[in-house]
């Protein structure tokens, strides 16, 4: 999974897997116009850009106007590490179970943490926690953790003052109590994604194939890496500790590489297995660029690219400011391109106004490119610089 290469110091780069063939049906689009962008230094576009093409549907479809891009003076970037910018936390989720016949997501979003936990642990203000976890082979183990993981967290001695190692053996911990809870069906499993937020320091942790993207200033971040079987350093693991991936599948029984539960696939407790509940940790430090989060199940992702829905999120949220409904609308648009999953999303926002209107450098050429196109040329021509 790609995150962009031009970061400010706070964000960790992640390997990007997108090809520049990719965007040869943009090519004829925006060649007049590389060379006043060239200029301009942004992030690398998303993966999948095949499908960047669909991005929006018919009834969404938005022309740079339509999406707050004002075609006058450039903006500077403000992200200097400096900011004395706090984020006001909200959030709002959807959750669908699409054209499966049961529903194995759960999902957690608790806006105040100092509230939820009460005054037992000192912790940074704003504090905020976000969860999604799409289960397979039942409910059981994905209800378990949206129950239970923001308590492992708490109660590990290294909260909050190390919260990077504290969230790293709650996972574990939580995987190990689900293993001993008799009355709960433990070949059942689930992928784990979540977002502990301190002031302006977002700590997402994944295990799975769930994502965290973050909206910056009409730009895609991707903060999570998807685990498949076939991705080059999920499958080294994987054979390293005797497992084999069988046509894109962990053991051929799993499409993913790492999950909590699925307990029938792991060895005894404390042993190292191919399939890992332990999770892949980034941290971010935000600035005023960062307007949202979006964390969603691969229900979303297998359908809309992480631009894709950058995109859109932004727009609804000029529109009407309310990460519910925009939540919402991610799922519709989800389903209408024929997911076959159930669908979670959680959006958080960063702040209580709307997303501002982009501006863009004056171009002498009358242009016609849509926003997300826009964005897609910038991550290539950077890539190229």
């Amino acid at each position: 999974m790609a995150a962009g290469t031009d970061f400010s110091p706070p964000f960790t780069v992640l390997e990007d897997s997108y090809s520049k063939d990719n965007m040869l049906a943009k090519e004829d689009e925006i060649s007049e116009n590389s060379e006043n962008l060239k200029q301009i230094t942004f992030g690398k576009p998303p993966r999948h850009l095949s499908i960047v093409r669909h991005c929006i549907s018919s009834d969404t479809e938005a022309t740079a106007t339509d999406m707050g891009f004002d075609i006058r003076v450039g903006i500077k970037s403000q992200s200097d590490g400096k900011s004395d910018f706090c984020p006001v936390l909200r959030s709002g989720s959807c959750a669908e179970k699409g054209p499966k016949q049961y529903m194995e997501d759960e999902h957690l979003c608790v806006d105040d943490l100092s509230e939820h936990i009460g005054p037992t642990v000192d912790i940074p203000s704003p504090g905020a926690f976000y969860g999604v976890f799409d289960g397979h082979g039942g409910t059981d183990a994905a209800s378990f953790m949206r129950k239970n993981i923001l308590k492992f967290i708490v109660e590990e001695s290294q909260f909050p003052i190390r919260a990077e190692k504290a969230v790293k053996n709650a996972f574990v911990k939580a995987d190990h109590a689900f293993a001993d809870d008799s009355s709960l069906d433990i070949s059942s499993g689930t992928t784990a994604l979540t977002a502990l937020i301190f002031e302006r320091t977002v700590l997402v942790a994944n295990a799975g194939d769930c994502r965290a993207v973050l909206g910056k200033r009409g730009r895609a971040v991707e903060l999570s890496k998807d685990h498949k079987p076939n991705c080059a350093s999920e499958r080294v693991r994987i054979e390293k500790l005797g497992g084999v991936v069988y046509d894109g599948y962990l053991n051929g029984q799993l499409s993913v590489a790492r999950a909590l539960g699925d307990w029938h696939m792991k060895g005894p407790k404390g042993s190292a297995c191919p399939l890992s509940a332990e999770p892949e940790l980034q941290e971010t430090v935000l600035s005023e660029e960062d307007e949202f989060l979006i964390m969603g199940c691969d229900g979303l992702w297998d359908v809309m690219s992480s631009q894709c829905a950058v995109t859109m999120a932004r727009k609804e949220l000029m529109m009407h400011n309310d990460p519910e409904r925009c939540a919402r609308e991610l799922v519709r648009e989800a389903l209408k391109r024929n997911t076959c999953d159930n669908l979670t999303v959680v959006v958080v926002c960063f702040s209580p106004d709307p997303p501002p209107r982009i501006e863009i450098p004056q171009s002498r050429v009358k242009r016609s490119i849509s926003a997300e196109g826009l964005n897609l040329l910038k991550g290539v021509l950077d890539s190229n610089s």
